[in-house]
């Protein structure tokens, strides 16, 4: 039809330009209205678009004839719209005001405070450019990646460390583990076999707002091992499935109704996220950040998927059983049952169909892949040799192409940035930063007197509320992890319990506030939660995920002797 129709108008085309008294008509009658347009309404119906054919466009033989003909008695076309002045449009570049106060704690660190003894001008001049790092890092004067290539360009044009040194880290095993895990998540999602999963425990425990709650708890548990992002599973997973129950149930966000179901589930999946990513050393990418910081700092941790599983196992397990119970008496839904739930995620699978090809696929390379990070220290294969195979394996079969690689964004993003923190970490220990202190640290510790015990326990909370200043996990790991785990090792606390211990609170740490994770971002941009709650219900959970890690951790770790 469209070709018919632009064969009679080229048809028209030709006919007037053959009879100029048909061109004076045709200019006459375009100056007294615009061109007319020809559509099929009557195709609305069927559910199909109108089809458009705008008169003078596809004729560009007559459009030239009309524009060389006399201009008389044709109107001039009507003015352009102002452009919208500079001021108005979005800044560039780095934010004045944190970029000066990023830059000034390294340029006083390195010019008004003297050398201490003990270190080498290198080693002060490194860590005034890493402290202007870990600034930028919070104040964001430029994007988190384009912050910490400056600090590395830094660190190079000032002759401080050599281009060799640093990008050391870019060859990093964990590093690339860490980018690997994003390319299993998208593939989670990709797939669509996260989302089956958790509906398939709607299915089975959601007839009871409580049973919902522990069906979408467990179901994060079992997928987080194999998908290590916090935040893709609750954007890409849990948050639909929740808004969809809610709205289902007359609970809407940002009113009344929202306290029926929605705000419930949504704190309950918001606090067990954390704990679902403690449990497992490949649940979050911080999780691997938090070891090879360790390592640098000569804590190596033998057989590290079994050993950091064993050790969160039983006060992670303790704390997803009671995170749903205790919020149903601190934060009761009003709607106690959901009959329909189950309904509605059975009627859910079916249009999901049955399992697919892509899913099953994904299914094998996970469970490859973790059976090969379980036993791949007796097998002689690294975890990220395990990971590679894996992708090798979806990349193969089609599971993921190259361009859903390339268009994972936060992977190579963390890549960058993670190699700088990394790097330079490594660095500072090299050049003796650390140990000098760590032991100035240990000098303090010992004026006060304190036992092991005590200063583990008052380091891990100073760790832990200290993030209320950050909006990030990982920039905080970043940030703040080795200097914390060197203080522990200097006050005398065994260093695998004290690496361990932080990178758990790393984990729990993340449901504090709205800004405090990426999980965070998602969950309050739900609007089913007040802020106020968020702060509040942020702070009684963490001080009751407190005590359960403590307690059970204490006797559960002595067992498992790590102290």
């Amino acid at each position: 039809m469209e070709s018919f129709a632009l064969h009679s108008l080229s048809t028209t085309a030709a006919s007037f330009s053959h009879h100029p008294s048909r061109l004076s008509l045709l200019r006459r009658i375009s100056s007294r209205s615009p061109p007319p347009t020809l559509s099929l309404p009557s195709l609305r119906s069927h559910s199909v678009q109108p089809l458009t054919f705008p008169l003078l466009k596809p004729i560009p033989r007559l459009s030239a004839r009309i524009a060389a003909a006399p201009r008389d008695n044709i109107p001039p076309p009507p003015p352009s719209q102002p452009s919208e002045p500079p001021s108005s449009q979005p800044p560039q570049g780095a934010k004045l005001l944190p970029l000066i106060l990023s830059l000034s704690v390294g340029l006083i660190l390195r010019f008004a405070v003297p050398l201490p003894e003990g270190l080498t001008p290198q080693g002060w001049q490194l860590l005034s450019i890493f402290l202007s790092t870990i600034a930028g890092l919070v104040l964001s004067p430029l994007p988190v990646g384009a912050w910490a290539f400056m600090g590395l360009t830094a660190s190079i044009v000032t002759k401080t460390l050599s281009f060799s040194a640093a990008f050391s880290a870019f060859t990093s095993e964990v590093i690339w583990l860490i980018v690997i895990s994003f390319f299993f998540a998208r593939g989670f999602v990709k797939t669509g076999l996260g989302d089956r999963i958790a509906t398939y425990f709607v299915k089975w425990l959601g007839k009871s707002t409580l049973g919902l709650s522990y069906g979408l708890t467990i179901s994060e548990a079992l997928i987080a091992p194999a998908m290590p992002s916090t935040t893709a599973r609750a954007g890409g997973i849990f948050l639909p499935i929740i808004k969809s129950l809610s709205l289902s149930a007359g609970s809407k966000p940002g009113d009344s109704s929202s306290r029926k179901l929605g705000s419930y589930l949504i704190q309950n999946q918001f606090q067990c996220a954390g704990n679902s990513s403690a449990l497992f050393l490949t649940a979050a990418a911080q999780n691997l950040l938090c070891l090879k910081l360790a390592e640098e700092l000569g804590v190596v941790i033998a057989n590290p998927w079994v050993s950091w599983f064993k050790a969160a196992s039983l006060p992670a397990i303790i704390s997803l059983l009671c995170t749903p119970l205790i919020l149903y008496k601190l934060y009761p839904p009003e709607t106690k049952d959901t009959p329909e739930a189950p309904g509605i995620a059975a009627l859910k699978l079916k249009e999901m169909g049955p399992v697919t090809k892509n899913e099953w696929i994904m299914v094998g390379t996970m469970l490859l892949a973790v059976t090969l990070w379980i036993c791949g220290e007796s097998l002689g294969i690294p975890s990220v040799v395990a990971a590679m195979i894996g992708l090798s394996i979806l990349l193969l079969l089609g599971v993921l192409n190259w361009d859903d690689c390339l268009s994972e964004k936060s992977a190579w993003d963390t890549l960058a940035w993670f190699a700088v923190l990394v790097g330079m970490a490594g660095q500072l220990t090299n050049l003796g930063v650390v140990s000098w202190i760590s032991d100035c640290v240990a000098k303090v510790l010992q004026s006060l007197s304190l036992s092991w015990p005590a200063a583990f326990g008052l380091l891990q909370a100073a760790y832990f509320f200290i993030h209320y200043l950050f909006a990030s996990q990982t920039g905080h790991v970043g940030a703040l992890f080795s200097a914390f785990l060197a203080m522990n090792i200097a006050a005398g606390v065994p260093g695998v319990l004290a690496a361990l211990a932080l990178a758990y609170n790393t984990n729990l740490f993340g449901a504090l506030t709205h800004y405090s994770s990426g999980q965070a971002a998602v969950y309050y941009g739900a609007g089913y939660v007040d802020l106020p709650d968020v702060f509040k219900i942020g702070f009684v959970m963490a001080t009751i995920n407190a005590i359960i890690w403590g307690v059970v951790g204490t006797f559960w770790w002595k067992f498992l002797g790590l102290y």
